[in-house]
């Protein structure tokens, strides 16, 4: 494991660029500003296939309901594949409808990537319309830290996925969106982080095909130290760069609360980051380096 990135515990612990990474005691760093993470939740009213289970998810979600609350998290955000695709448009509304009701009742702070199977039977603006939110990538500040929200469900043409007229292996993040990256970082002055849904850490069906391109511009910001990505249902974590790239378990995956999986990030002053997870999320990265 990194010097970056070390265990204390069960905890995973992340340093900020250009910060030494202490041991985080309550007494040093304060109890810090608390995210909870979820991601690739797949809810749907169909039965299970294979290893996932859909209608599972909300038994599942309403537990993690009761974790964030005993924690008392100050904001929410779930990294894509809220809901898994239905037969009709009406149907798909339905099903984000019925999670979307628990999800926006965990906190009022709450936040959304787009995932693929989000736009499988709907278009980008009828799910932004479903979860009341405008915009699909865009950036916020909380607890002394920047917050980036990317959307990578773009054709390689650049068009925008919807209603099944996308491969999703094919996922890009567009000229426009790179840009308006670029200019975003380059405004704060803030310990930055990062969350998507396809990953920005491989080259295989699961990444970004233009993920080096991205990682460029974070590495070249000298801001962001971690990006918290879902898309390939398992844990995982790489350092690229001098940057934290953390996969969250999916939700969906395995019959039962006891299958699930979802983690509380704290964000502390000194620009330190701390990851704990519940049920099938790990604590630490589980590779050696």
């Amino acid at each position: 494991m990194t010097r970056r990135a070390f265990l204390k515990g069960n905890v995973l612990l992340l340093a900020a660029l250009g910060i030494p990474l202490g041991e985080l005691s309550a007494e040093e760093q304060g109890a810090g500003f608390g995210i909870g993470l979820l991601t690739d939740l797949h809810y749907a009213d169909k039965p299970a296939a294979g290893s996932r289970h859909y209608r599972d998810t909300m038994a599942k979600l309403q537990e993690a309901k009761e974790a964030f609350s005993k924690n008392n998290i100050a904001a929410v955000l779930e990294l894509g594949d809220l809901i898994d695709a239905a037969e009709s448009t009406e149907a798909e509304k339905g099903y984000l409808a019925e999670i979307n009701r628990v999800f926006s009742s965990i906190c009022k702070d709450r936040h959304y990537v787009l995932g693929n199977h989000c736009v499988s039977t709907l278009t980008k603006d009828e799910f932004l319309k479903g979860i009341e939110r405008e915009k699909s990538f865009y950036s916020f500040d909380r607890g002394g830290f920047h917050l980036v929200v990317l959307d990578a469900c773009f054709r390689s043409d650049g068009e925008p996925y919807g209603k099944n007229n996308f491969k999703w292996t094919d996922s890009n993040i567009p000229d426009h969106q790179l840009d308006w990256l670029a200019n975003d970082l380059a405004l704060t002055q803030s310990p930055t982080i990062v969350f998507a849904h396809q990953r920005l850490d491989v080259a295989n069906d699961h990444g970004v095909k233009n993920a080096k391109v991205v990682r460029a511009i974070l590495e070249s910001s000298k801001k962001v130290s971690t990006v918290f990505q879902g898309h390939s249902h398992q844990n995982d974590y790489k350092e690229i760069g001098g940057l934290h790239y953390v996969t969250l378990v999916a939700m969906v995956e395995g019959k039962g609360p006891e299958n699930s999986g979802y983690s509380i990030l704290t964000l502390h002053a000194d620009g330190s980051l701390k990851l704990e997870g519940f049920r099938n999320q790990h604590h630490y990265p589980r590779h050696q380096g």
